[in-house]
């Protein structure tokens, strides 16, 4: 407590007041992250948020899942989500040195189920289209399910085993980074950015709630589903994003037991998604909702019913558990939900937002990615078909990540 106090009274008496190379507006996953790798590429760089560390990864279960993530006519996003995923191993032995704890990374893979016939042809479906895109998914009697998972409801039908679906605690990731941050320098400005400065047909950083300016050099909107709501974004510069609404539940296993789950189990259950994602030490993490609700942020009866009746079709064992936990929170989504990264049309103003259900997965590319741009690099190959233009007519010049 005495080391974090001192920290954080540091970054108090720093202040706003010096321009920094980058200002980083949003202190969640991905403003971390890429904060930490613009200050690794020599950048002076500042986060402003009032309370860095939070975000929509606090609400996140952490899968790492891109094959078991796959909807038709997202090729692009899983390319770009592959790219990632294979970054993590790396990642996360880089972030070590800042989490003694670890940051809760399992590669114990991903079993999608089936519980009825209708939920069996959906699946096989799924598994068509994952072997057209050349992924590795392989099918499952309900007999052999149950074999891996010993738990699971005598009904299951079949399922997909994925070995190469992981998992993360985003909340251990999370404080990893923050604390990969403080070691790197960055600026902790607490305070809410309340207005992008603008001169000179160029971004010159923010204005702080108590009317402070911070200037930078480049300014990167990273506030996931309030990133369009900075005030002073002029009309060219378009940050499509809205908030999904996403209720999840946290359980822990009974303490003389073993755990109901070793690995992430997921289904579709009479139309409706649902996760179970078993963490090491003993929590078991359910979800999650999909809901078009605005800025509502309430965890509903409806919403746990829902989830809590799904899983145990699922799980009959879950029932047994204690709930600790019940959290909702807002999914930064883009019209085609892949996230804006790099340039746009504001010389000065860069994205790093709408990452949608893909926020932890995406974090190592993303701060690849933006630590490039920021140095006046092109995006990666995966991240171009995301640049932060693509929604306007200004930014068919941002092909490529840079001006062309």
């Amino acid at each position: 407590m005495e080391a974090r106090t001192g920290a954080r009274a540091h970054e108090d008496t720093e202040g706003p007041a010096r321009p920094v190379d980058v200002a980083v507006v949003g202190g969640g996953l991905v403003g971390l992250v890429t904060a930490w790798r613009a200050a690794g590429a020599g950048l002076t760089t500042a986060v402003v948020d009032p309370e860095p560390g939070g975000g929509a990864a606090s609400v996140a279960a952490g899968m790492l899942a891109p094959v078991t993530e796959l909807h038709h006519g997202e090729e692009a996003l899983l390319a770009l989500n592959l790219a990632s995923a294979r970054r993590y191993p790396d990642f996360v032995a880089e972030l070590a040195a800042h989490a003694p704890a670890g940051v809760g990374y399992r590669p114990c893979g991903t079993l999608a189920v089936a519980l009825d016939a209708d939920d069996r042809a959906l699946l096989r479906e799924t598994h068509l289209t994952q072997r057209q895109c050349g992924l590795e998914a392989e099918w499952l009697t309900g007999r052999e399910c149950r074999r891996l998972e010993p738990m699971l409801a005598p009904g299951v039908r079949g399922g997909l085993r994925v070995d190469g679906d992981h998992q993360v605690d985003p909340r251990m990731l999370t404080a990893a980074l923050l604390a990969a941050c403080r070691h790197a320098g960055v600026r902790l400005v607490r305070h809410t950015a309340r207005e992008l400065l603008v001169a000179a047909d160029r971004a010159l950083g923010v204005r702080l709630a108590d009317g402070t300016r911070l200037e930078a050099g480049q300014t990167v909107v990273a506030a996931g589903s309030h990133s369009g709501r900075l005030a002073g974004l002029p009309p060219e510069v378009a940050v499509p994003v809205r908030p999904v609404k996403g209720q999840i539940l946290r359980l822990r296993d009974l303490p003389d037991r073993p755990p109901l789950l070793n690995r992430t189990v997921r289904a579709v259950v009479r139309g409706e998604a649902v996760y179970l994602v078993p963490r090491e030490n003993g929590e078991l993490v359910l979800g999650a909702t999909s809901e078009e609700r605005g800025w509502d942020t309430e965890v509903t009866a409806g919403g746990v019913y829902r989830l809590l009746r799904d899983a145990h079709a699922l799980l009959p064992g879950i029932t047994e558990l204690p709930l600790v936990e019940s959290r909702a929170g807002l999914r930064p989504t883009t019209p085609d939900n892949g996230p804006l990264l790099g340039p746009t049309a504001l010389p000065g103003l860069q994205l790093a937002t709408g990452h949608h259900r893909n926020g932890v997965l995406l974090a190592p590319l993303t701060g690849e990615a933006m630590a490039a741009s920021l140095t006046g690099g092109a995006l990666p190959e995966p991240a171009r078909p995301f640049h932060a233009g693509r929604f306007t007519d200004a930014g068919t010049a941002l092909r490529s990540g840079v001006p062309a």
